[in-house]
């Protein structure tokens, strides 16, 4: 322990060498230092709690929502999927540093404190609807420094498998275990517009106007061709109706059927039905 008394401990074999400890000083998660140079570039984490409302009513208040939400992203970002190894990260030097304001002089916020954040202040009914429209404004934050020329929207739905009793879980039949069943949908680049966490036993399709709309109403001003891509499950005439009001183009797969089947005979390449297993001519089918 002379080392919490002394400045350092000299060797004596050579005296100009000291040695300090600085436990406290290293860590592991550096890389986190160039995601907050991008993040103060566009003032994302900040643009992010914006429209977040706390519900905190007590005066002992220790940490910002900024601070607990900085952590809550970039310990994801780390690899810490959840807020177990808060009370490591909140003395961590680089988290410190990333999380601003409190945090840097003392440390961050506690794995309560993060538990209480995410389970009873992101869980609120407003700060769901502002979360779920949060991917949107990122990327018009990055339209602000690259013009949009087309847009083309991707919907489908996901599954993130469940255990345990978790709220909401469900079992989805086909998919064939208990999960969560998100509706997700993306731009061209690959880039979140919205999303949607569902009960597990929700159709792929439910609630595919509250999802859509809000991005059709951002995009409204922009005078550019707009497409939209879909699986078997947005085959919804109400869906059409609705694209083709809003001047989308769209491509939706269509589920088989008789009726279908009959018509595009003419187009398909061999017969319906197992392929025969004869060789056949180059060019034809067999």
């Amino acid at each position: 322990m002379g080392e919490r008394r002394k400045p350092g401990l000299r060797l004596n074999f050579n005296r100009k060498l000291k040695l300090e400890f600085h436990g406290a000083k290293i860590t592991s998660d550096a890389g986190l230092l160039a995601y907050r140079e991008m993040d103060d570039a566009m003032g994302l984490t900040e643009m992010s709690v914006e429209d977040l409302a706390d519900y905190r009513t007590g005066k002992n208040t220790q940490h910002t929502l900024l601070e607990m939400f900085r952590q809550a992203v970039y310990g994801r970002l780390a690899g810490y999927e959840d807020v177990n190894d808060a009370d490591r990260l909140r003395l961590d030097p680089a988290m410190r540093t990333v999380l601003g304001e409190r945090a840097v002089e003392r440390s961050g916020p506690s794995t309560s404190e993060m538990g209480r954040f995410e389970t009873e202040i992101l869980s609120q009914r407003e700060n769901v609807r502002s979360l779920m429209n949060l991917p949107g404004r990122f990327v018009e934050r990055t339209h602000e420094y690259k013009t949009i020329t087309e847009l083309v929207l991707d919907m489908d739905s996901s599954v993130s498998e469940t255990h345990g009793q978790q709220q909401g879980s469900a079992y989805n039949g086909y998919l064939s275990c208990n999960c969560y069943h998100p509706l997700f949908l993306f731009n061209q680049h690959g880039d979140l517009e919205y999303a949607m966490l569902r009960r597990g036993n929700q159709h792929s399709a439910k609630y595919w106007k509250k999802v859509l709309m809000p991005v059709i109403e951002r995009y409204r001003h922009n005078v550019i061709p707009c497409f939209f891509r879909g699986d078997a499950a947005f085959a919804i005439p109400e869906l059409y109706a609705l694209l083709e009001k809003e001047g989308f183009k769209y491509a939706i797969r269509l589920k088989a059927n008789a009726v279908l089947q009959d018509k595009i005979v003419h187009l398909l390449t061999r017969p319906v039905g197992r392929p025969s297993q004869r060789p056949c001519p180059f060019g034809k089918p067999a």
